[in-house]
């Protein structure tokens, strides 16, 4: 017959009587130790208080406030006339569950996901590997975090906290925060000539957002949604991900080829544009295929959303006001995001949608998400209402023309037999094209490898053909690092050369 384990078995504690933790607890540790490690093994009696107490020099009254914790915690039963003794069932075990071993993944069979799942695992989405040192130059996207007004932010972000109410602090409108609904309408009124009220616009975390929302809403599996060639990656992959069919509509120094697109999907459900700056070709849409889309989608009963992510970063010459605010027909879903101009990591943006939809789209953010948070808003809304975010936006304006300036001076100096680089009016990135029968997959590949975040032309597109180009970011680096990182980016290039060629 097996020994059973006794307390008597057990003799190992070291209960400090200076340590700050107070004796119980010192003695409730032990005992639970012993317990969880199988010193003290199920059905192991204890001994009574007053014998521990004697064991281990303790009061009694310490020996009993361990015992209470240990079984209101479940770790003991004490059994009245019989004594008390470790538990047949410990919570550690209840909670965590027996070890499983692991089955061997040729026995697990075929583990199937949703089509929706399928596809979206088999979405690109680019990770860039750690630099060797220093900042990863020239990544899209990225704004100049150098110049924001961090005080401002932050004294704005304490004053909103030491006064938060509780009505603050609990969940708010999935719509949104209506005083930041109201600064976005006049600004958006005042600056990109949008026409919308508060209740039609919804806040959301990053265009990204917007554009899956609109999709869940709007898109169907199988129906056609126009899109830009070369378009926004991520954009593109929320529509395959729908199971839209993407139609590739080119762009030229015009933008958007409405023509082409009505040629390829007259009856499209959906057309998604960047017309104030496209992405990634930063060329305006002209009036004349802005007034061509806007009939479109008014005989045809097709929606467009329009993307205006970098909308605010025009540098010459006056904006043409957005799509939306030349709609007449309320054909028009408007999506805009602080993080070019903020920081990245704000996570705010907003979608300004028709009034009929805007209910369906709401529900459609409660369910994702409920809404952002509600200190976030509030901040942003004193951050606009104060004149901090007018202020903002003239002077990155002028920073990024400057950085522009930069980038275009270090290409012609360092690159002009590499790179060429088109003339544009805003945006925050620049495509630069390389020769043709260049790879700028392979080209970003090896870059990357050297501390640079630039991206590859081809993965904006649908259809794998066209003139090479790379993608550089350049609002957030300083003329110096722009100099610098143009100058090493040639240099590698060129060492490079004959493996960049296709064959």
């Amino acid at each position: 017959m097996p020994r059973r384990h006794s307390f008597s078995s057990f003799r190992a504690f070291s209960i400090d009587p200076a340590s700050g933790e107070p004796l119980h607890r010192q003695l409730y540790n032990e005992l639970r130790t012993a317990i969880l490690g199988g010193r003290l093994p199920t059905g192991a009696r204890l001994p009574a208080s007053r014998e521990l107490a004697q064991v281990t020099g303790l009061s009694r009254n310490t020996v009993l406030s361990a015992y209470e914790q240990l079984v209101a915690e479940g770790y003991i039963d004490s059994r009245a006339g019989s004594g008390t003794y470790v538990a047949g069932s410990l919570p550690d075990q209840v909670l965590t569950g027996p070890v499983i071993e692991p089955v061997p993944m040729a026995e697990r069979g075929a583990r199937r996901m949703a089509k929706r799942g399928e596809r979206m695992l088999q979405m690109p989405f680019r990770r860039w590997p750690p630099p060797p040192s220093g900042p990863m130059l020239f990544r899209a996207g990225l704004p100049a975090l150098d110049h924001f007004p961090m005080d401002t932010w932050r004294r704005l972000w304490d004053r909103r906290q030491r006064g938060a109410s509780s009505r603050l602090l609990a969940y708010g409108e999935a719509q949104g925060y209506k005083p930041l609904r109201e600064a976005i309408a006049a600004h958006l009124a005042a600056a990109r000539g949008a026409r919308c009220s508060p209740d039609q616009i919804l806040i959301v975390s990053g265009s990204q957002q917007a554009i899956s929302i609109v999709s869940d809403v709007l898109v169907e599996p199988g129906d056609s949604v126009c899109f830009e060639e070369p378009g926004y990656f991520a954009a593109r992959g929320v529509f395959e991900v729908a199971g839209a069919r993407l139609v590739p509509v080119p762009v030229d120094e015009d933008g958007y080829d409405v023509a082409a697109a009505v040629e390829a999907a007259p009856k499209a459900r959906l057309a998604y544009v960047t017309p104030s700056h496209q992405n990634p070709l930063c060329v305006t849409m002209s009036l004349a295929r802005r007034r061509a889309l806007l009939h479109w989608a008014e005989t045809s009963g097709g929606w467009i959303l329009e993307d205006d992510n970098a909308g605010e970063c025009r540098y010459r010459g006056r904006p043409l006001a957005a799509l939306q605010g030349i709609d007449p027909h309320g054909r028009v879903l408007y999506a805009g995001t602080f993080s070019k101009v903020m920081f990245s990591s704000l996570r705010l943006g907003y979608l300004v949608a028709p009034p009929d939809l805007l209910p369906t789209m709401v529900r459609a953010r409660e369910l994702m998400d409920r809404q952002s948070p509600g200190l976030t808003q509030a901040v942003m809304a004193d951050f606009m209402t104060e004149g901090h975010f007018s202020r903002h936006l003239r002077r990155i304006r002028t920073l990024y023309a400057s950085r522009l300036e930069a980038l275009t001076r270090a290409v012609r100096t360092h690159a002009a037999d590499l790179l060429e680089l088109p003339d544009a009016e805003g945006g925050v990135n620049r495509v630069a094209w390389l020769p043709e029968g260049w790879s700028d997959v392979e080209a970003v590949t090896a870059l990357n490898a050297e501390g640079f975040a630039c991206l590859p032309l081809s993965e904006f597109r649908i259809r794998p053909v066209g003139h090479p180009g790379l993608v550089l970011g350049f609002a957030g680096m300083t003329e110096e690092m722009i100099e610098t990182g143009v100058r090493r980016m040639a240099e590698l290039l060129r060492t490079m050369t004959p493996q960049l060629v296709r064959s």
